[in-house]
């Protein structure tokens, strides 16, 4: 399998996975975020993976949560599902499920805290690849797992059976260019495209989507994409400038963190604040109860046009 065998493009949702304020699965609420999704015209999901909590879940919650978005999605969507974990056999025993119960693919990052060596990396998704008959996506999550695909071992991963698109989530934004340049004849490559520097790198070299932690903006993160599709990078380029201005107000270096709590903690309390469904964090994440941090959350969206009320100055913490 390869790109080909695929047609994965566009904005991408790193979905959250919504609990109630005691812990439990919500999948109400998951159902009402894949039609938010829908109606606002996204091109697909990505389900458990770093922004759904998947570390804070059972197996058979993982499952749950795959089937509830396949069955909600019903064809709307491309609908990936994160299958990362810490063996080979149970990275294929989750994929195996999520792709019978409908998934389009699967996604899988390196096991997190081993901090494998580069052939180790080759090793595994090549027994990962034999276990699994379906489409994978590799994951490159640095700061989960330790590791950072560069772009000569994402080369030799871009021939592994069965591996037919990158989800690179590099802080290097040379390097992810330069791997994209490297793989994109064999898979596809989602990353930071979204973006004045992607927007030039889309044009002048190509590229195939973004998977955000969700998507605060909505209907403008799809149509950057469609507008680029139809060659008109200038009518794209004022959402790139609005994205780039917005990302260092809210999220720390490379994207793995809030300013104001964890990754997953704040985009939920965003997501709420912007009236989409959202659920709460698990343990071990905590929710943002800070008044103060809240209140500059807030005080970001309306500066940004996201919501109504009155701009004011945001002091970041330090």
């Amino acid at each position: 399998m390869d790109r080909h065998d695929v047609d994965w493009q566009g904005y991408f949702p790193a979905f959250v996975t919504p609990f109630t304020e005691d812990g439990a699965l919500d999948l109400d609420t998951l159902a009402a975020l894949v039609e938010h999704y829908v109606a606002e015209g996204m091109h697909g999901i990505v389900v458990n993976g770093t922004c759904g909590e998947w570390f804070s879940q059972s197996e058979e919650e993982r499952r749950q949560v795959a089937e509830a978005a396949v069955g909600a999605a019903a064809g709307r969507l491309t609908v990936l599902v994160g299958c990362t974990s810490y063996r080979a056999g149970e990275v294929a025993d989750l994929a195996t499920h999520a792709l019978g119960a409908g998934a389009d693919g699967v996604l899988v990052s390196p096991p997190p805290y081993v901090k494998l060596f580069a052939p180790e990396v080759v090793a595994f998704y090549e027994d990962v690849s034999s276990r699994v008959s379906g489409p994978i996506t590799v994951y490159n999550w640095p700061y989960g797992a330790g590791i950072d695909i560069d772009t000569e071992l994402a080369d030799r991963l871009a021939d592994v059976e069965h591996v037919v698109a990158i989800k690179d989530s590099t802080p290097s934004l040379e390097q992810f260019f330069a791997t994209s340049r490297r793989v994109r004849d064999r898979v596809r490559v989602f990353g930071p495209y979204l973006s004045e520097a992607g927007l030039e790198e889309l044009r002048e070299h190509g590229g195939d989507g973004t998977v955000g932690g969700g998507s605060l903006w909505g209907r403008p993160d799809p149509t950057y994409y469609e507008q680029v599709w139809a060659g008109d990078f200038e009518a794209a380029r004022p959402h790139a400038v609005r994205s780039d201005a917005l990302f260092p107000q809210l999220w720390l270096p490379g994207g793995w963190a809030g300013k104001y709590g964890s990754y997953q903690s704040q985009l939920k309390e965003l997501m709420r604040m912007l009236g989409q469904p959202a659920g709460h964090v698990r343990a071990p994440r905590l929710p943002i109860t800070d008044p103060d941090s809240l209140a500059e959350m807030r005080a970001v969206l309306v500066s940004a046009g996201l919501l109504e009320g009155e701009p004011q100055a945001v002091q970041a913490p330090a």
